[in-house]
């Protein structure tokens, strides 16, 4: 009597990669990540740490350096409110009319991205000055932007605007229109509409725009140099300090004057990361 002949295992299939390459592309971003972001990060860490504690908060809390943080969070705050409010509205007209010019309004959007910051300064310093278009009919109305605070908001609301335009329109784009529709069937305003069906699905990504532009507004140095004046105690801003720190050759200074500007983008992450999960947790509830 012969045996049945035992069947032959078949080989091993390797499952496949949801993700082909993953292992390279994640290789990639890493090394990406760490050169070009973590090490310089670290690397002012650590130049802050050679300062001492009580050096560090002679330096931060010196009245020229209080001065300087005062003037860039305030007018950060001005321009991200300006931004909050127009940002909004240019993403809405964007994607809910159509007009002559429609493209080239929207191409222009992204010209703060494109234009050297420098320039920007300049366009604005000669635009607001005295003899500018809008300064010479702002000046002998009492209103000067050049050289004062409002200068400085300017700049880096033109600067940081594209970061909320840019961030609400692809999701107002995405919206099903099907619940405004049924909204208005059921007799609700076109205000109550907004305020009760579109807003809350677009509010994660309008608190994520917001919080970039205001981060880029804490950041931001060549559009604001030649409107600004650079002024201590008036229209300095805490990276223009730094720069002038580094030029005098003071490194702990500058340094320390960049850890707190780096502690507030951190701060400010999280902030962000936590709205926009309460955001998105509201919007499931």
């Amino acid at each position: 009597m012969s045996l049945a002949a035992a069947p032959i295992a078949a080989p091993p299939v390797r499952a496949k990669r949801v993700l082909p390459g993953f292992t390279l592309s994640l290789g990639t971003t890493l090394l990406y990540l760490t050169v070009i972001v973590a090490i310089p990060v670290l690397a002012l860490i650590l130049k802050g740490a050679e300062i001492g504690p009580v050096r560090f908060w002679t330096i931060v809390t010196s009245p020229r350096a209080l001065a300087a943080f005062q003037v860039t969070l305030t007018a950060a705050l001005l321009a991200t409110l300006f931004n909050a409010v127009y940002g909004l509205l240019m993403a809405w007209v964007l994607v809910r009319y159509d007009f002559p010019g429609k493209r080239l309004l929207d191409a222009l959007m992204d010209i703060p991205f494109a234009l050297p910051t420098a320039v920007a300064g300049l366009s604005l310093t000669a635009l607001f000055s005295a003899n500018g278009w809008f300064g010479a009919w702002l000046e002998p109305n009492g209103i000067s932007v050049v050289y004062s605070i409002w200068g400085v908001a300017l700049a880096m609301a033109f600067t940081s605007i594209p970061f909320v335009v840019r961030t609400v329109q692809p999701v107002l784009e995405d919206l099903d229109t099907s619940l405004e529709q049924a909204a208005r069937t059921l007799g609700a305003s076109e205000g109550e509409i907004f305020r009760r069906v579109v807003f809350p699905q677009i509010l994660p990504a309008y608190l994520a725009g917001c919080t970039m532009a205001f981060a880029r507004s804490l950041g931001e140095f060549g559009a604001i140099v030649f409107i600004a004046g650079n002024l201590p105690f008036k229209t300095e801003i805490a990276a223009l300090l730094a720069f002038i720190r580094l030029e005098e050759f003071d490194y702990s200074g500058a340094a320390a004057v960049a850890l707190v500007l780096l502690f507030f983008a951190l701060v400010l992450l999280l902030v962000s990361n936590r709205l926009q999960a309460w955001a998105m947790r509201h919007k499931g509830a």
